[in-house]
């Protein structure tokens, strides 16, 4: 079954949003908070090592997501541009026809291909200017 779970960027305040939510939402944070700097091989600026590269915060059934921008690198962060709807699909065939049928007419920002933390990952604005992200789990951690 598909998921959708909404994903936030920030310009630096990720970890300090994410601590708001969650004195709301209460919850603790899934897998607790990675940061840019624990990204092996990832070329960062010392000035934002420290960063959020993701963090994840169960509410009800559902996940709220985010990250860190890093100026520079991906879309520029602009204040309403940084949301996107993250699609978790069953399969990679599933991930692929969604990334596929929604790109469609749009600009691809990351190519589907396996990541870091074990998923099969790929993202994109949509002809329409709306931010996706796709993923399948691949069941194997490769940090």
């Amino acid at each position: 079954m598909l998921k959708l779970d909404p994903y936030l960027n920030f310009d630096g305040t990720c970890e300090e949003a994410f601590n708001f939510y969650r004195s709301v939402f209460g919850g603790e944070f899934k897998g607790g908070i990675m940061r840019m700097k624990d990204v092996e091989g990832m070329d960062v600026p010392q000035a934002f090592k420290d960063r959020v590269m993701h963090v994840s915060l169960p509410v009800g059934n559902d996940l709220l997501m985010g990250s860190d921008t890093i100026p520079g690198m991906g879309n520029p962060f602009q204040a309403g541009n940084n949301n996107y709807i993250s699609i978790t699909a069953d399969s990679r065939e599933e991930a692929d026809r969604l990334f596929n049928g929604l790109s469609a007419g749009g600009e691809i920002e990351m190519p589907m291909e396996d990541m870091f933390w074990g998923d099969y990952f790929g993202s994109f604005k949509d002809r329409f200017g709306v931010m996706w992200m796709i993923s399948s789990p691949s069941g194997q951690q490769m940090m």
